[in-house]
């Protein structure tokens, strides 16, 4: 019988121990560790999100019952006043500039969007996570609540997170988004929410596509409708203006299955209308984002109150979801990323071979993937 590590050691693989030690050089503030480390606390944190830990003694107690089993990882024992403190007071950045470098290690092996597109495409939202005002005073959003703001871009592309940010939750969407870099030739579809003329400009100017919902109280001047055969669904297609917009842009009014009438603005002149009312509807991709990763991951309840220990643990969170992208595009598994992480969750201490966790024998079906 072969020997296997435990499938914690083999997920913590896919994180390269000399790549993270730089980083850790790189954000460290105060005086130098003694017996504990940034990889101790990401171990930790690591843990806390796959066990879905509600509490930070609740994680801590855990480690310690798992003591035995975490020694090979090169971790120390965890106490937790002093993982409270790291949280709070080292630089969160380690983790953001973590999560990028695992983003560029997805993007290679992603596939490709649905789309005959020779382009980028993406999928512009942001979603709020409510917090206790007093419990946490900086993150401001009324006048007595409390709030933080996911900003994601998400790549069509595997369904990678390509841009996030957190801010409070009265940050605007549109500040977040006049700040993306999108490459020349991309697409990017948003709802109406992000409605701003300037901005609108500043993304043609840039050959930059774009797909979006127009407002019922938009200034439109109406041209010639453009020529043709109408796919189903497609009542209009004709060229307009909007007021404080140079040049021409594209009104596809789409009627829907359901029945429901949908008006999409857009300067993507070369491609038929049908697949304008497409692009907007797979919009909904990043709706389903976050609902997984507020069902699955440790993002709505934090273990510490600061801001740096909040920023942490979400950066942290979406790692985790990379790792799990990642397992799921190298081993061509068909069952979902949620399966996958309930298979982790029930064996993470085990030894056992990670693939093969993900691919039962057909003669010994495993019985949790039933249950999911």
């Amino acid at each position: 019988m072969s020997h296997n590590n435990t499938v914690l050691n083999q997920v913590v693989r896919f994180f390269k121990r000399h790549e993270f030690e730089t980083l850790a050089r790189k954000y460290h503030v105060g005086h130098q560790f003694r017996s504990f480390s940034r990889w101790s606390q990401f171990t930790a944190m690591l843990v806390g999100q796959l066990t879905g830990r509600k509490s930070l003694r609740d994680l801590v107690d855990n480690l310690k019952v798992q003591g035995h089993k975490l020694y090979h990882l090169g971790t120390r024992d965890v106490p937790r006043s002093t993982l409270a403190r790291v949280n709070e007071e080292q630089p969160h950045q380690l983790y953001k500039e973590l999560f990028h470098k695992l983003l560029g290690r997805c993007q290679t092996i992603a596939p490709k969007n649905r789309f005959k597109l020779d382009a980028k495409l993406y999928l512009l939202d942001a979603t709020v996570i409510n917090l206790c005002l007093k419990v946490f005073p900086w993150a401001s959003y009324q006048k007595t609540k409390g709030a933080i703001k996911l900003h994601v871009g998400l790549s069509a592309d595997g369904y990678l997170p390509e841009f996030f940010d957190v801010t409070t939750g009265k940050e605007h969407e549109i500040n977040w988004a006049r700040l993306l870099k999108l490459p020349t030739g991309s697409f990017v579809v948003f709802d109406r929410g992000y409605t701003d003329y300037d901005w609108y400009q500043t993304l043609m100017d840039s050959g930059i596509f774009f797909v979006a919902r127009l407002k019922d109280n938009a200034l439109v001047e109406y041209f010639k409708k453009r020529p043709g055969r109408r796919s189903q669904g497609v009542l209009t297609d004709q060229e307009i203006s909007l007021n404080g917009i140079k040049g021409s842009l594209r009104l596809v009014h789409f009627v829907a299955e359901d029945g429901n009438e949908y008006r999409f603005v857009t300067n993507a002149n070369h491609i038929p209308a049908a697949l304008v009312a497409e692009l907007y509807k797979e919009r909904w991709q990043i709706e389903l984002f976050f609902k997984w990763i507020k069902q699955n991951l440790k993002i709505k309840a934090f273990y510490g109150t600061s801001e740096n220990a909040v920023l942490t643990q979400i950066w942290i969170a979406l790692c985790v979801y990379l790792v799990l992208a990642w397992l799921k595009f190298m081993s061509k598994i068909t069952i979902s990323m949620q399966q996958m992480l309930r298979l982790l969750q029930l064996n993470l201490f085990e030894r056992r071979d990670l693939e093969s966790l993900f691919k039962p024998t057909k003669a010994l079906p495993n019985p949790q993937l039933a249950l999911l």
